[in-house]
């Protein structure tokens, strides 16, 4: 069932009979009906009328409110999904499970790093980039058979150094330099850029989590703690690249960033200011707004691949010998 992204700013969401109405103003942006409703996601500022609040409460769908950044304030929550059974389930995963499902996770990450040079590649080849795919490969053929957490990590981070290496290949604009990935802070605008996008999709996919009743602080690569969410960590390498990566390339090599304007530097670090914020934003928010067509061949944003592999996630903890497949892309 779907899910409904409320992402434009200024809405107003009412009930009409079993419709859930999307206004702005006197405009209508969109319907839904309640029965085929799973999830509300109010992005920044919009409201809800209490008729709709209880109407979905009545019908088990959770309202949540996140920043336009994908930062869950909080969730008016039905009763029944006020418990975290799945806690208990998550907890009892044997190591086994826990390492097949992390070697996949590593897996699809390099893969779908891999795929993202091999794109460029095709477009303008290069000796770096052709290294760093033929170093990818054997990460992954190494990766699919780690024995422990520990050599996985190791191969997971060699991974993300062959792939930063080459990343500055895939840039076309000399107004951006990019000579290895730095955080904490980031060192340049296209370091800011990627760390702003990374913590954009960290927080949503945390509040999908928590959504689904899945106890964030249980995962299967990294190790939680009281101040980490490791199941948020997990989650986000397969569509590190995909979704971020390659949005920063687009908005770079487009020239839709200005390195000039858009960023400021402070505390040893490059960072997006308040021009640059609400730009990324925007063209975030378009590109997870663009329909994508699923294997039953209906049509939806690209929101919903985040869901879809919480879900799948889900299925794992109920299900542990059927596996968890992650987001791969072409």
């Amino acid at each position: 069932m779907p899910t409904l992204y409320v992402s434009q700013q200024g809405c107003y969401l009412n009930l009409q009979q079993e419709n859930l109405i999307v206004k702005k103003g006197e405009d209508v942006l969109g319907e839904v009906q309640l029965p085929l409703l799973e999830l509300v996601l109010i992005f920044g500022k919009s409201q809800v009328s209490t008729q709709a609040i209880r109407a979905c409460l009545w019908r088990n769908i959770p309202i949540a409110y996140l920043s336009r950044m994908g930062y869950c304030y909080g969730r008016i929550l039905p009763i029944e999904r006020g418990y975290r059974q799945l806690s208990r389930y998550q907890q009892e995963i044997t190591p086994v499970d826990r390492l097949l499902v992390a070697r996949k996770i590593v897996v699809a990450k390099l893969k779908n790093s891999r795929v993202i040079l091999q794109r460029q590649q095709r477009r303008q080849a290069s000796e770096t980039i052709s290294f760093a795919i033929q170093s990818l490969e054997y990460l992954i053929s190494k990766a699919a058979e780690a024995d422990s957490i520990q050599r996985l990590m190791g191969f997971e981070g060699a991974g993300a150094v062959q792939y930063f290496s080459a990343f500055g290949e895939c840039i076309n604009s000399s107004e951006f330099v990019f000579a290895g990935r730095s955080r904490r802070p980031p060192g340049n605008p296209v370091n800011a850029m990627l760390s702003f996008g990374y913590q954009i999709l960290w927080n949503h996919l945390l509040s999908l989590i928590e959504i689904q009743g899945l106890d964030p602080y249980q995962a299967c690569l990294h190790q939680g703690t009281e101040r980490h969410a490791a199941l948020a960590s997990d989650l986000i390498e397969e569509f590190r690249a995909p979704l971020v990566d390659s949005l920063v390339l687009y908005l770079v090599n487009r020239r839709m960033m200005d390195e000039n304007n858009d960023f400021v530097y402070h505390d040893g670090g490059c960072f997006l200011n308040e021009s640059g914020r609400p730009k990324f934003l925007n063209a975030f928010v378009q590109r997870m707004e663009e329909e994508i067509e699923t294997d039953g061949g209906e049509k939806q944003p690209k929101w919903d691949l985040l869901m879809k592999q919480v879900k799948a996630f889900k299925q794992f903890v109920y299900h542990p010998v059927g596996g968890y497949q992650p987001y791969q892309i072409r």
